[in-house]
Parts: structure tokens; sequence; C-alpha cells
């Protein structure tokens, strides 16, 4: 029951730092910028990519045509002449202004992170010290296997992953303090 307890205080204590990240010290937002013209650019995006959702990366070159030093070739020039977009699209579109289920999902996805970390942290015979360095240790093997990727190989900018290694180490040590007190709390009563 203590880990339980612990996740709900992780989950709540790191959506709470999520919302003030965010919205307060804006974290979520560097490297993200408003298109000069967003009307040209939404007019393109069916004709360009179609009606299916996804993930798309342009320019393109079809996996299968990595043997082709042709067509490896004439992708290198292309680009590296041209724009680079990795964009996330919606042919329906979406409200983003309508946070609702993005926030319990969100709450969901925390509180399941710090269920996973609380498990971690109840091992007998870690202190609160240990335990709060598990918690960092987690933040940055998070962020080292999915944010540097994304700056690596989808070019997203560097001061969006280092915004987000702040964002995580800060959110998860805020967090794994809570949880840290609460787990060990029953370790220092007196027999």
């Amino acid at each position: 029951m203590r880990i339980l307890i612990a996740a709900l205080i992780g989950g709540i204590v790191m959506f709470i730092w999520g919302a003030l990240a965010h919205m307060a010290l804006g974290l979520g937002n560097p490297g993200i910028h408003p298109p000069t013209h967003e009307d040209v650019v939404l007019a393109s995006l069916h004709e360009g990519l179609g009606k299916e959702p996804g993930v798309y990366i342009l320019p393109w070159l079809e996996p299968e045509a990595m043997g082709d030093e042709a067509a490896v070739k004439a992708y290198g020039a292309k680009a590296s002449a041209g724009p680079y977009a990795w964009v996330v699209y919606l042919p329906q579109g979406d409200d983003m202004t309508r946070m609702g289920p993005q926030l319990a999902t969100q709450w969901v996805g925390d509180t399941l992170a710090a269920l996973v970390l609380a498990i971690l942290m109840s091992v007998p015979g870690l202190g609160l010290g240990r335990r709060l360095g598990l918690a960092g240790a987690a933040a940055v093997f998070a962020w080292l296997s999915t944010m540097v990727p994304y700056w690596n190989w989808y070019r997203f900018p560097a001061s969006f992953t280092a915004a987000a290694l702040v964002e995580q180490l800060i959110g998860w040590l805020l967090a794994g303090a809570a949880m840290a007190w609460w787990i060990g709390r029953r370790e220092r009563r007196p027999a």
C-alpha cells in the first residue's frame, strides 16, 4: 500500500510541477516558433501529406532506397539544399485548447511513471539520499533514452532538448523527495 500511495504522491507532485514548468516557466516552449504564414502551410498539408495521420519527415528517403546510390545522392542534395521538417499530422485537426483528456492522460502517465520509481525506491536498505539519487538517475535515464535521440535523429532544437532535461530532472527530484520521504517514514519509526 505504501508503494501505491508513494506513486499517487509522486504523480501529483510531477503533474503540478509539469503545469508550473510549462505555464509559468515556459520550459515546454523553447525552440517552438509560430509559422510565418500559417494559413499557407495549413492549406498545403492536405495536398502534400494526404489523409493518413502520423509523423512525416521531409524530405523523405524510402528505407528500401538506401542501397540505391543514385537515390541516396539525390536525397543528399535535396536534403542539404532545402528545408527539413518533422511533422505530427492530423488531417482532421484537433482543438488543442480542449485539454481535459490530455491532462487526464498526463496525470495517469505521471502516476504510472511514479509507480515504477516507487517500486525501485522501495528496495530495502536505501536511505533518503539514495532514493533521491535514484529519482535523479531515472530522470536522466529517461531523457537520454528519448530526448537525445529525438535531438540527434529528428533534429529537435537543442534548446527544447535542454529544457526537457531541466523539466524532468527538477520534477523527478521534487516528486522523488516526496516519495522517498513517504516510503522511508515507516523505517524511521521507533520499534
